[in-house]
């Protein structure tokens, strides 16, 4: 339960129609097996204990009193188990009987929930043996079951643990999930961060892809966790299949998934990205009305990862999906130039080309934009400016790719221009600092602000989300222009966003292909430094980190607010055979510390397009103080190398 991750699994035991005594063993043992696992949250099927397909025997005193005495051996049994658990069972009140979830933890009954909606259609007739949870709505009273006197019995319940404060749930049982307002909605406005489903859905051609629809659908539109424990082969196969899909959402992504088997779908719920969201959303509600709170504690323990974390988090892992979400990407960025060059009516984009991987995406973008606007390529005016550190390798690659996306195309040799400056300043050549780097960097924009001047034009930025993050960027200089196309681009989407043009002009554009492809394997450098027997003398990624490390850090320190402790858990999941702990906390260190020393320069940044979920316009999404210390996250890290 550490760093806000709590262990979940929903399970299917194998159980036989209208024999309780062997349907509580079954769950009993799902229940032993999963607080083996270290699962703290287990939820198993609808009226699991008696059988859901049990028709007019759920009218038979035989089975009711079965059932009763089922989940009290059940409680008897799981006293010495650290979880929580949900089982279905029916249960009588005032001579009605309902289609109920008994929730308990470490022997002790907390509550029974009935099912609201009743299905009575086709081949289900719930409505013959049960009464809808809908006449006790709004009340909060307790009754005699299963041989402990007084159990809280209400829609409305809500089970808080008293020593993780972000784990509350709610209950809801099957068809109350397909439902127009699910009792859901509610219990998540009321704090409920985990909604567990004790399920009995029978099985047909593609209802599995609505059912993994809707789950999706209503974790990601109530930002919580949502176990839903589905029904198996055990149910009565007279007139359906039952075929134990049971799928575990977290924020509207499936974590785990397991159909047509019995056991346990284990995964874990990350509670901390969902108060989070859940804190960012201003619109998200406080509280609802008519909930009871119910208390119960486990024991805090380390949780094992086994979920899926992404090493790159702004990539995606599919590559058929990459590739769409990459085209898209590549639109939304057109799209936003488009409508700048529009209404500006600019004459021209005048873009820097390096041959580097950045100016070689905005390059893309831009051309992308004149098609939108059903303009030439012509009217990009693709300018390169070879100065001290510029190698003969990056120097055609961006000759080459000018000519191959048929922008126009300008080469101007910026060293004489810097040599007069560093005359004026007093820099002599021998010294390599910053102001050598500077300089450059700054000459470079002052002529492609000069060319966008005389042209008419507007000056296309290309510097990343990476580079901002870190402040890898010269203020005044690459900081600046008049339209930052991948402003919120990180590196490695960079990267992969070059690989999809590359391989998608493979066939109609060999040769554009291949200057792409040659492009990507160039070692990111600004090439401010004189080159090493003609080969790159600067490499980025040796003096801030690797960009891989650096993306995945910005993603959960910015996107989610994870501290530091939690980001370098992550990492080392996710990352931890790429990159030994030492490698891991110094770039972790270096990430911080950049972060917030470089916020003046984030301040001050042209406009640029939103394309993901983390920007860091000071306008937009980041919102951030330059004079802002550190301390509280450097300690943090530092304490990690202890």
């Amino acid at each position: 339960m550490q760093d806000g991750f709590i262990k979940v699994a929903a399970g299917t035991p194998e159980i036989r129609v209208a024999d309780c005594a062997y349907n509580a063993q079954a769950c009993l043992s799902l229940l032993h097996q999963a607080a083996a696992e270290g699962v703290k949250v287990l939820c198993l099927p609808e009226l699991c204990l008696t059988g859901y397909t049990c028709g007019d025997l759920f009218l038979q005193e035989a089975l009711l009193q079965g059932a009763e005495d089922a989940l009290r051996s059940l409680l008897e049994g799981s006293k010495d188990l650290d979880l929580l658990a949900v089982v279905g069972v029916p249960v009588r009140y005032n001579q009605k009987l309902f289609n109920c979830a008994a929730v308990f933890c470490r022997g002790a009954l907390l509550g029974l929930v009935p099912k609201i909606h009743l299905p009575n259609y086709t081949e289900f007739y719930e409505g013959r043996w049960f009464t809808s949870g809908r006449e006790l709505r709004g009340t909060d009273f307790c009754i005699p079951f299963a041989r402990q006197e007084s159990v809280e019995f209400s829609t409305g319940l809500l089970f808080r643990c008293v020593n993780e404060p972000l784990l509350t749930i709610g209950v809801e049982i099957c068809e109350d999930l397909w439902v127009a307002d699910p009792p859901s909605t509610r219990l998540a406005q009321g704090g409920a961060t985990l909604v567990l489903n004790p399920s009995a859905s029978d099985e047909t051609v593609c209802k599995d892809a609505y059912r993994r629809t809707l789950l999706e659908a209503t974790s990601g539109r109530l930002v919580c966790g949502y176990v839903y424990a589905d029904a198996g082969w055990g149910e009565s196969s007279t007139d359906l299949i039952y075929a134990g899909h049971s799928l575990i959402a977290e924020n509207g992504t499936i974590l785990a998934e397991r159909r047509f088997a019995t056991g346990l779908t284990i995964t874990e719920i990350d509670l901390q990205k969902l108060a989070h969201e859940r804190q960012r959303m201003t619109t998200y509600p406080a509280d609802a009305p008519d909930l009871y709170p119910n208390y119960f504690e486990l024991e805090r323990t380390e949780t094992r990862l086994t979920r899926p974390i992404a090493p790159n988090p702004f990539v995606p892992a599919d590559h058929g999906d990459r590739a769409v979400r990459c085209r898209e990407i590549l639109t939304l960025a057109a799209l936003g130039l488009k409508k700048r060059l529009a209404h500006t009516k600019a004459k021209t984009a005048v873009v820097g080309l390096s041959g580097g991987l950045d100016s070689t995406l905005a390059l893309l973008i831009t051309a992308r934009a004149m098609e939108l606007l059903g303009r030439p390529r012509s009217d990009i005016l693709a300018v390169t400016m070879p100065c001290f550190g510029t190698t003969q390798r990056t120097k055609s690659n961006a000759q080459v790719l000018a000519e191959e996306i048929g922008a126009s195309f300008r080469e101007i040799d910026i060293g004489p221009a810097v040599k007069l400056h560093f005359q004026d300043i007093g820099q002599a050549m021998e010294d390599l600092s910053v102001t050598f780097e500077n300089g450059q960097a700054r000459e470079r924009t002052q002529v492609l602000m000069d060319l966008a001047n005389k042209t008419g034009g507007l000056v296309i930025g290309t510097g990343d989300l990476s580079e901002l993050a870190l402040g890898w960027a010269t203020y005044n200089g690459d900081h600046m222009s008049m339209y930052a196309v991948n402003a919120g681009i990180p590196k490695t989407l960079v990267r992969h966003l070059v690989a999809y043009v590359a391989d998608e002009q493979r066939g109609s554009a060999p040769r554009l292909s291949t200057v792409l492809e040659d492009i990507l394997a160039t070692p990111v450098s600004p090439e401010l430094l004189p080159p090493k027997e003609g080969e790159i003398a600067q490499k980025t990624e040796d003096l801030v980190g690797p960009y891989e490390l650096h993306d995945f850090f910005l993603y959960y320190a910015v996107r989610w607010g994870f501290r530091p402790r939690k980001v370098f858990r992550l990492a080392e999941y996710a990352l931890g055979e790429k990159y030994d702990r030492a490698t891991r906390l110094r770039w972790l260190q270096n990430f911080y510390r950049r972060f917030f020393a470089q916020q003046f320069k984030r301040s001050c940044l042209p406009d640029g397009p939103k394309v993901g979920s983390v920007t860091l316009s000071p306008r937009g999404d980041w919102r951030m103080p330059s004079d802002a210390a550190a301390t509280l996250w450097l300690e943090e890290v530092e304490r990690l190398t202890i």
